[in-house]
């Protein structure tokens, strides 16, 4: 694993409370670009949270004022490119892939809460979670071609698929950058409020999500992840898959007791 370098601080902080983690991107001072060892501690954080079962929903956001991350780390990044291709595929684009793979994978549900810029690989780990919610102060960009190069964490992928072929392009081959309320349109975000109710609009989400049972959140957010990627008749045997692993388990019971009995449910995980 990739050691920070010059520094102490934990690139990546965690707070837990209430069955929700919030992970906290920590360079302020560099716009919380996206180093290897953030990007490293990142997965470090994602496999504890995954291995907790008391965590039930995941909020991730950017410290300070300005970004939720501004991408890659373009120093770092720029080291690698020159080692050669091999060099800059293992330890950028593969890196890169890999953390925006596990976030949109994650069997718990990740909320970014997009507290300012959201760029190149920011706007990809926005891309690859399921839910997000952005501040009226946020402001998007695939500024890569810029560079010379196209998206690495999978952009190419993901916001053609959630915006359309044509906008993903127009944004993809401009760089020009778009406001949270141009991102809400796209489908890159679910909402977008004031700046200073973000995280508690972030909370809110996570709480109304945290008291469903964590079996099927989990069911349906695999079922949608891989159905988006295959054909209809695929997509329906996939959800029947996602029913019938559920049928012998505690928290279906509980839950058609609950309604019969006309309470609420007290969902366990099991």
């Amino acid at each position: 694993m990739h050691a920070p370098s010059g520094s102490s601080r934990d690139p990546v902080r965690l707070a837990v409370r209430d069955g929700i983690a919030t992970l906290t991107l920590d360079r302020p001072e560099k716009l919380n670009a996206l180093d290897y060892a953030t990007i490293d501690r990142l997965m470090t954080r994602l496999d504890a949270i995954e291995a907790d079962d008391a965590v039930r929903v995941v909020i991730l956001t950017g410290a300070g004022e300005r970004a939720f991350s501004a991408g890659g780390d373009i120093r770092e990044f720029s080291r690698s490119v020159a080692r050669g291709p091999d060099a800059a595929v293992r330890d950028f684009v593969r890196r890169g892939q890999a953390m925006t793979a596990r976030i949109e994978a994650f069997p718990k549900p990740v909320i970014v809460a997009v507290n300012g810029l959201a760029f190149g690989g920011g706007c990809e780990i926005t891309e690859a979670a399921p839910l997000a919610i952005a501040s009226d102060r946020a402001l998007f960009a695939k500024p890569e071609i810029l560079l010379g190069m196209p998206p690495t964490f999978g952009g190419t992928q993901r916001l053609a698929r959630l915006a359309g072929r044509k906008r993903a392009l127009a944004l993809l081959l401009t760089g020009e950058r778009f406001t949270a309320e141009q991102a809400l349109a796209l489908g890159l975000v679910n909402a977008v409020v004031p700046h200073d109710t973000l995280i508690p609009a972030a909370e809110n989400l996570a709480r109304l999500i945290a008291r469903q049972s964590p079996l099927a959140v989990a069911a349906i957010l695999a079922a949608v992840t891989r159905g988006l990627e295959t054909g209809i008749a695929e997509g329906l045997r996939i959800e029947s898959d996602a029913f019938a692993r559920l049928v012998p388990s505690r928290d279906l019971a509980e839950g058609l007791a609950a309604w019969c009995e006309r309470r609420a449910p007290a969902f366990q995980g099991r």
